[in-house]
C-alpha cells in the first residue's frame, strides 16, 4: 500500500507535465499513431483515472516510439465538461482522446453544453472507482441513517465534484428517500482528508484514493457502487442503505465520434494490455479499485443501462 501512496502522490505533482509536449500532429488510420499523442483526464493529478490512463500513455510510447503525454484538465464546479469539450473540439483522428468518467456520456447530453448523445464514442471502459460518502471521524454520525436523524435538526453542508454528476445525483437522491435535503453543497476539483479538516464540507463524496492517507480517521458513511468495497466489508452501499438503484462510477477512455476503427482497435489492444499488466493489478489488489477491460460494444451498453438509472434520480429529486 506505502508504494501506491507513494505513486499517487509523486503524479499530484506532475500536472504540468503534458504541457511539455507538442502535440498538433494529426494522427492517421494507417499505421495510427503517426503523431504526438493526447491524453485528456479532466481532473488534477493523483486519482485512480489519471495514474491508469498514465500508464496507458507511456506503454502506448513505449510500443510506438510516438511522443503521448497525458493533460490534466481540472473544471472547478464545471466538473468534467471542460475536458470533454476540448476533445469534442479536436480531430477525430486519435489524436486526442479523452479519459472520462460516467459523467460525460451520460449527463453531458442533458445540460446543454453542447455535447450529444453520440458525440463520443467508447473505446472500452477500464475502472470503477471504490467511491464513498465519508465524513469527519468525530461526527455524530457513522451510517447513512444516522446521517438522516442527524440532518433533521442540523445543518449539513455535501461536497461534490459537481452537482449533476452522477454520484451527486446519487446522494441528492437517497436523501430524499430517506426523508432529509443537505443544508447546502458546493464543488470541487479535489475532495480529500484537507477538506474535511477544513470544515469545507461536512459529508463528501470522493473516491478512496483520496482519502487514503487518512482513512483510518473518518466516517464511512456508505459506498457508491453495487456492491461492498473489500476493504470495507462493513459499509453499505448506497443503495441497500437508501433503496436507489444502483450505479457504478467508473472511467473509460472515449474518442470523438467518427474516428477510424483501426485507431480505435489500436487504442484498445493497448490499453486491455496495460489493465492486465502486473502493475495495474496490483494497484486493483491494494486499493479497493477495480480494474479491467470492457470493450467498446458492452460498454456502450452500459451507458445506455446508466442513462436510465441517472434518469431514475433526475425523477427522484425534481419531486
Amino acid at each position: 500500500m506505502k508504494t501506491v501512496i507513494k505513486l499517487l502522490a509523486a503524479l499530484a505533482a506532475v500536472g504540468s507535465f503534458a504541457g511539455a509536449i507538442g502535440l498538433t500532429v494529426s494522427a492517421s488510420a494507417q499505421g495510427y499513431p503517426s503523431g504526438p499523442v493526447q491524453f485528456i483526464v479532466p481532473w488534477p493529478p493523483g486519482d485512480f483515472e489519471d495514474v491508469l490512463t498514465r500508464w496507458v500513455a507511456e506503454d502506448m510510447q513505449a510500443e510506438t516510439g510516438v511522443p503521448t503525454a497525458v493533460v490534466n484538465r481540472p473544471g472547478g464546479g464545471d466538473g468534467p465538461f471542460p475536458g470533454a469539450l476540448e476533445v469534442l473540439a479536436a480531430p477525430a483522428d486519435g489524436s486526442v482522446i479523452g479519459s472520462f468518467v460516467i459523467g460525460v456520456p451520460v449527463i453531458g447530453p442533458k445540460i446543454g453544453i453542447g455535447i450529444e448523445e453520440d458525440s463520443f464514442e467508447a473505446v472500452g471502459i477500464f475502472l470503477t472507482y471504490p467511491f464513498v460518502l465519508a465524513a469527519s471521524g468525530d461526527a455524530p454520525y457513522s451510517t447513512m441513517a444516522e446521517l438522516a436523524a442527524h440532518a433533521q435538526g442540523n445543518d449539513v453542508v455535501l461536497g461534490h465534484f459537481g452537482a449533476g454528476l452522477a454520484p451527486t445525483q446519487a446522494t441528492f437522491a437517497a436523501a430524499k428517500l430517506m426523508g432529509f435535503e443537505f443544508a447546502d453543497e458546493s464543488a470541487f476539483d479535489l475532495l480529500d482528508c484537507n477538506t474535511l479538516n477544513a470544515g469545507d464540507a461536512d459529508v463528501i463524496n470522493t473516491t478512496l484514493a483520496l482519502i487514503e492517507p487518512c482513512l483510518g480517521d473518518l466516517n464511512i458513511l456508505a459506498n457508491i457502487g453495487s456492491e461492498r468495497i473489500g476493504k470495507l466489508p462493513d459499509v453499505g452501499t448506497l443503495s441497500e442503505q437508501s433503496g436507489i438503484n444502483d450505479l457504478e462510477l467508473w472511467n473509460g477512455l472515449f474518442v470523438k465520434k467518427g474516428t477510424p476503427a483501426e485507431v480505435k482497435d489500436k487504442l484498445a489492444a493497448i490499453a486491455e494490455a496495460t489493465m492486465m499488466s502486473d502493475r495495474a493489478q496490483e494497484l486493483m489488489h491494494e486499493t479497493g479499485a477495480r480494474v479491467y477491460w470492457q470493450g467498446a460494444d458492452d460498454a456502450e451498453a452500459r451507458i445506455v443501462a446508466d442513462r436510465k438509472k441517472t434518469a431514475e434520480f433526475a425523477e427522484i429529486n425534481a419531486n
